[in-house]
């Protein structure tokens, strides 16, 4: 069984068929609709994503599905970004790219190659990933993970914050509260002390080429589980309890659906929604010792979808015509009650789509951590059709971590979300659930070899 139907789920679900081969049943347990947060939403009868728009260039998890399923690259509409703080902009981009490197270099020195190198260094190691899951290798914790990776220094880098470790490279404390406080509350809504290995996977993504799904991202959601021909079940899941038969681990999962409650026993069980006390109540009968509480939080965050025409003039721009940006992000400034926005296009781009000019209606993509109230969206737009409003709990309050979540929660039971705790993105979450499959997988035929081997790169120089 495969709890939740997301990302998490549904690249479970391949990567359990791919190695387990198709004679694998799965079973996928959804209460809500497939994609999970890869969601859209409909203005004007086009649809636009409300969240998890971007994918990085070097997100090869990603690229593969895309390929395997026939989808496509979504086309770039070029823009332009910049910083705000609530009274004027502190860093704006040209379209002209030298010129940017001036900017940066005349505003803050050295900082930004400091910054560069360090993003370099991490997603450098980062990348051994795909060569240690393209031979099978499987982790039982995220902090054996991490330390295959870039040793005790990756996990050092979930308790610290990415504040400190870039101070401690050089970086300066003006451009930490400039530019990375505007690329963290744009991604994650939260600060500078988030921890650095959560910070340098957001920073990598802000400094690198992106790229999204034409017709969404959620559709790699829905492809990967028809592909494998899936069999999902509308319905919540409440809970799971442990039995035996001959000697092997049976687990009970109990659900709700409209047609009253069932329940169903399985080999093997992949949870791939959160448990944190505030986001499921989910129940762990009969094991022992007992299935522990997840500490940790969830940060509230708002986006709103607003079809309107933009106040230019609070940006500092009275004449609408002038406007020359389509992203703008924010500094930790107290009186700005929201991170980041954006003029956003729509998931399908025809080739002779065109970008709305400043003084048009345009759809802009609003994220906050409370809603909008009337003064604030008349402050943000000069007057709007319409806004539409998602609250979700997405990304972990990352200051409030202290340990990261377990992957192996029993025998046969196996926990996804946990890797959210050191980042969160498309590609994380498609690392963990190849790395879910694979650790199933090895353990079931007690391929003990494959998991948590120490000193991995050298074995796999060898090996090839």
């Amino acid at each position: 069984a495969v709890v939740g139907a997301g990302l998490g789920g549904s690249a479970a679900v391949y990567f359990l068929q791919q190695h387990f081969g198709p004679q694998v049943q799965l079973d996928v347990y959804e209460a809500a609709g497939v994609g999970g947060r890869l969601a859209t939403v409909t203005v004007n009868k086009q649809q636009y994503e409300s969240r998890g728009a971007s994918i990085h260039a070097l997100s090869l998890h990603m690229q593969d599905f895309v390929k395997i399923l026939g989808l496509k690259h979504r086309r770039e509409v070029a823009g332009k970004s910049a910083i705000f703080s609530g009274e004027h902009f502190v860093l704006e981009e040209t379209d002209w790219y030298l010129l940017n490197l001036f900017r940066l270099w005349w505003h803050y020195g050295i900082s930004f190659l400091r910054l560069q190198m360090w993003v370099e260094e991490v997603m450098e190691k980062f990348m051994r990933i795909y060569k240690y899951q393209a031979h099978g290798y499987a982790f039982s914790s995220l902090e054996e993970l991490l330390r295959s990776l870039g040793g005790e220094a990756f996990v050092n880098m979930t308790q610290r914050s990415v504040a400190e470790s870039l101070l401690e490279v050089g970086v300066t404390q003006r451009f930490v509260d400039d530019v990375i406080a505007a690329v963290l509350r744009s991604s994650y809504g939260q600060s500078v002390l988030v921890p650095a290995f959560a910070g340098a996977m957001s920073l990598a993504g802000a400094q690198g080429s992106t790229w999204a799904v034409e017709g969404g991202n959620k559709l790699v959601c829905s492809g990967l589980l028809k592909l494998t021909k899936a069999n999902v079940i509308s319905a919540r899941v409440t809970g799971i309890s442990l039995h035996s038969s001959e000697g092997r681990a049976l687990y009970q999962v109990h659900y709700e659906s409209t047609e009253g409650q069932g329940s169903a026993f399985y080999d093997m069980v992949v949870v791939t929604t959160p448990l944190h006390p505030s986001r499921s109540n989910f129940t762990f009968e009969n094991f022992d010792p007992p299935i522990a509480d997840f500490p940790g939080a969830f940060q509230p965050s708002v986006t709103s979808v607003v079809h309107g025409y933009l106040n230019s003039s609070y940006f500092g721009f009275p004449d609408p015509k002038l406007f020359p940006f389509t992203s703008i992000l924010t500094t930790d400034t107290p009186d700005l009650f929201f991170h980041a926005m954006d003029n956003i296009c729509p998931v399908n781009i025809s080739a002779a789509f065109r970008r709305k000019q400043p003084q048009e209606a345009a759809v802009w993509r609003v994220l906050s951590q409370q809603p909008l109230d009337k003064h604030q969206l008349k402050t943000l737009f000069r007057s709007y059709y319409s806004v539409q409003v998602t609250e979700w709990q997405t990304y972990p309050r990352y200051d409030a971590a202290k340990a990261l979540p377990p992957i192996v929660l029993h025998e046969n039971l196996f926990y996804l979300s946990g890797v959210e705790w050191v980042a969160s993105s498309m590609e994380m979450i498609a690392v963990a659930a190849k790395n879910v499959a694979l650790l199933a997988y090895n353990r079931w035929h007690q391929d003990l070899e494959k998991i948590d081997q120490k000193d991995l790169m050298h074995k796999v120089k060898t090996e090839l």
